[in-house]
């Protein structure tokens, strides 16, 4: 169910660097003997990656975002440094004093804080009106290009955490029943179109309707929005495929088609499943090979007790 690949050092690689296509680190074996930043944001992500490198003996400095990220990574990171959300400055010059050649992006930023939660230093502020807009994927690339005229090499973290990219096939012991493939199908169209567009990456669909389209708000927010439109029951116990009133709400998550895989892929957790329970959804599609699934375990396990369906596909006629 994992990835095939048995490769969890080799990073992202790539030696054609431009403006907007900022450097990237060859292979970890070139960090060795130098410690690894991590420019880290919310959720678990941040920490299953310093907990790896870890595991493969890197030091590990982290710049932490005050509200967003998790403190508990002050425990395991060699260093940790905080900074407040749009201290674009700050982040950087912390990175050099540290002597920090490779940097990884780990986690997200609640977009909301952007309407009133960052404290925007000069640097930000400058890239910001260099840019003409907050949209996800043009900042981020944004910032990777700040990185870069710093000295600095940006990896994807992912790279590190690869036995957790989802790769094709079913996950869980039920299959996606009739209306739940037509609804996937629909989703499937429907998110890769708010992709290009740089809203989301979650669509969630019911009976052939698109419900709920992941915005500011996020995918657990998304989900229990649909919940309240869609008002399924509980889901709690296994459902044979195909069987007749068994469907529900179906949540669609994928990469954004000009999506910088090094900077940001599409996340599922545990938290992720909890939501789709509270909120009656009944399957998950996810996008092989660009979709990382942490806490493998414990998400295919509370899957499987729910009856919630997880198939990972690479494209729309996969969905069958």
């Amino acid at each position: 169910m994992k990835s095939s690949s048995e490769n969890e050092t080799v990073l992202a690689s790539d030696s054609s660097a431009t403006s907007l296509q900022p450097r990237q680190a060859r292979s970890i074996d070139a960090a060795i003997g130098s410690p690894i930043g991590i420019i880290a944001g919310n959720g678990t992500f941040p920490i299953a990656v310093v907990q790896r490198l870890n595991e493969l003996g890197f030091r590990t400095i982290v710049i932490g975002h005050k509200g967003e990220t998790n403190p508990e990574i002050e425990k395991i990171a060699s260093e940790c440094e905080w900074v407040r959300v749009g201290q674009l400055g700050k982040i950087i010059s912390t990175l050099k004093r540290h002597g920090i050649r490779f940097v990884a992006f780990a986690g997200g930023i609640s977009r909301v804080k952007l309407f009133g939660g960052a404290r925007l230093d000069w640097r930000a502020i400058r890239l910001i009106a260099r840019l003409g807009t907050v949209k996800d994927d043009v900042l981020l690339r944004g910032i990777a290009e700040e990185l870069a005229h710093s000295g600095l090499e940006v990896f994807g973290a992912a790279q590190v955490l690869d036995r957790s990219i989802a790769e094709a096939g079913l996950l869980t012991r039920r299959g996606l029943g009739v209306q739940e493939l037509a609804d996937a199908r629909i989703g499937w169209e429907a998110a890769k179109g708010i992709g290009a567009l740089d809203i989301g990456q979650t669509v969630v669909t019911f009976e052939g309707v698109v419900v709920a389209v992941e915005a500011v708000d996020g995918t657990d927010a998304t989900i229990r929005r649909a919940g309240d439109l869609t008002k399924r029951p509980k889901v709690g116990t296994f459902l044979p495929f195909g069987s007749a009133g068994s469907s529900g709400a179906v949540v669609v998550k994928v990469c954004k088609p000009q999506q910088d895989e090094r900077l940001d892929l599409p996340t599922v957790g545990g938290q992720t499943i909890d939501s789709m329970v509270a909120a009656g959804a009944t399957a998950l599609v996810v996008e092989a090979g660009r979709t990382l699934i942490l806490d493998w375990d414990e998400v295919v396990t509370i899957a499987n007790s729910a009856g919630i369906s997880i198939l990972a596909v690479s494209e729309l006629q996969q969905i069958r």
